[in-house]
């Protein structure tokens, strides 16, 4: 290239702006890899679809059922995402915002559901009130289940706001509606876009709950039929559907979103802002996080505790429970690790070489957790049954199942962490003669740390109560709380499960725990 022919001016700057965007090949050759990996239980779906042909598929797509389940499960998303981001918000800014008594101990309590499990919640209101099902039931429960997911990236937003800029809006004449509306609630949209989309994921997938609740969705009608016809075609058709719901549900938040980065120096606002007294309004405002905390805790515990009391010789069902806890802390732990490491390099990638292409290749792996556990875990058995049979039957196999299954509750966080971390820090760590591996140990490390932990624990949490992949996947012998636990709940036996739910419920505490630090340090964002 002759010196005419290299750019100058703008036009230089604008070249090499692009050419620092570019991803490098040592990072998006594994990303491609983790993405296929993430898309076995896709491929799989169309391969069977393909299979078939179309002549077979379209009569088990364009029924009337079809349509049934649709707006069943369209609703309970609505519905539940819905109750989930306004109590979530309005919890949040009554935590942060407001002199009400307490306010760190409430955030704890408003937390705590994140360690009881949907299905041990929906046991427990069953237990009492039998009755109990349909859409208002199931989302009742889902959103007493749920609404953390939005509560603590929420609160942990608003607690990083400068304050100076509600009062620059306020000095420019706004009042306290449009200073939120057009100041503080465009900060917290990643937080609430981030905490819905998983709300929603989770809605997709659920199963324990919503079957104990008699509420017919996609996910319940496929696994119905993978028990009665092995794979399928129509589970295969239904589970298409699920994930085409999915894909919409990515690309709303991602046009949602924007292109706002929330990175900057410092630790954040120089100064907390001043609290809204409530006044004769405390009363009642500590009442509403009492009865929050009321019915997504303090029923569960309740009835986990009843019939515990009904549980029948406390040593044997001591020895029993050991070996289950055991096993189920280990597949938590592995499986965090795991999924942590496949997620970290992904969101590296959308955050700091941000385009469609990377968009899409992060988003790809989202699908395979909008459909239920059982049509990851039969993707799995095939793949492993033809390619791989040393690995049938293995932990190896059950790890990547939970990959697949629990890589974009990773994903938010991490991508949290990643954009908070200013580029300007390695840029700088670089000009004063570090490599790329010293930057990335001494700079990256440290300003990710607590977001890698936060995901980390939310994975930890899902694990801890993931059923349906598990029982496929599992090797002979194998059992996990999940398991145990669906197994007593199924027969109707409520004192045989209780010592399970209470398993569950104290393995999830530290996860929950941390994710709540966490918050409180404003990471999670």
């Amino acid at each position: 290239m002759t010196p005419a022919m290299i750019p100058t001016g703008p036009a230089a700057g604008a070249a090499r702006r692009r050419l620092r965007s570019l991803p490098p090949l040592r990072l998006l050759v594994p990303c491609l890899l983790i993405a296929g990996f993430t898309a076995i239980p896709l491929a799989v779906i169309v391969y069977y679809c393909f299979d078939v042909g179309w002549a077979v598929v379209e009569p088990l797509v364009f029924r009337p059922l079809i349509g049934e389940l649709l707006a069943n499960t369209v609703l309970l998303c609505a519905t539940t995402t819905a109750c989930c981001l306004t109590a979530g918000v309005a919890l949040a800014w009554l935590v942060e915002r407001t002199n009400l008594p307490g306010r760190g101990l409430w955030l704890a309590l408003l937390a705590s559901p994140l360690a009881i499990p949907a299905f041990v919640n929906s046991y427990a209101w069953i237990s009492l009130v039998p009755e109990l099902h349909g859409l208002w039931a199931a989302t009742l429960i889902t959103s007493l289940s749920y609404y953390p997911f939005v509560l603590l990236p929420v609160a942990a937003a608003l607690r990083g706001l400068d304050p100076a800029l509600e009062e620059t809006g306020r000095s420019l004449g706004l009042g306290p509606v449009r200073v939120w509306a057009r100041v503080v609630l465009p900060q917290l949209r990643p937080a609430m876009l981030g905490g819905s989309l998983l709300v929603a994921l989770h809605l997709l997938a659920e199963f324990g709950a919503i079957e104990q609740l008699r509420y017919a969705t996609f996910a319940t009608a496929i696994i119905a039929q993978y028990e009665s016809t092995f794979a399928s075609t129509a589970a295969n058709a239904l589970a298409a559907v699920l994930i085409a719901c999915c894909l919409l549900f990515i690309t709303l938040e991602v046009l949602t979103r924007g292109r706002a980065r929330t990175a900057r120096l410092g630790s954040g606002a120089a100064r907390a802002a001043t609290p809204v007294r409530l006044g004769r309004l405390t009363a009642p405002a500590v009442a509403v996080p009492l009865a929050v905390v009321g019915l997504a805790a303090g029923v569960p515990v309740y009835s986990v505790t009843h019939w515990l009391g009904h549980t029948g010789s406390a040593g044997h069902a001591m020895s029993a429970l050991l070996p289950v806890l055991a096993t189920t802390a280990e597949l938590a732990a592995l499986a965090s690790a795991a999924t942590v490491a496949a997620g970290f390099p992904l969101a590296w990638l959308s955050v700091r070489h941000r385009s469609l292409m990377t968009t899409v290749l992060e988003r790809s792996t989202y699908l395979a957790s909008a459909v239920p556990g059982v049509v990851v875990g039969l993707a799995l058995v095939t793949v492993a049954i033809r390619y791989t049979r040393p690995l049938y039957q293995t932990t190896i196999l059950v790890v990547a199942a939970y990959v697949m299954l629990f890589l974009p509750r990773a994903m938010v966080n991490l991508r949290s962490a990643i954009g908070q971390a200013p580029p300007v820090l390695e840029e700088a760590s670089r000009a004063l003669g570090q490599t790329a591996s010293a930057t990335f140990r001494r700079v990256v490390i440290p300003l990710t740390a607590p977001g890698v932990l936060s995901a980390a624990a939310l994975v930890s949490l899902a694990v801890t109560t993931e059923l349906t992949a598990t029982i496929l996947l599992a090797p002979t012998g194998t059992h996990t709380l999940a398991t145990e636990f669906w197994s007593a709940a199924a027969e109707i036996d409520y004192p045989a499960a209780a010592p399970y739910a209470v398993c569950m419920i104290v393995l999830s505490l530290p996860s929950a725990y941390l994710l709540l630090r966490q918050s409180a340090r404003g990471v999670t964002r």
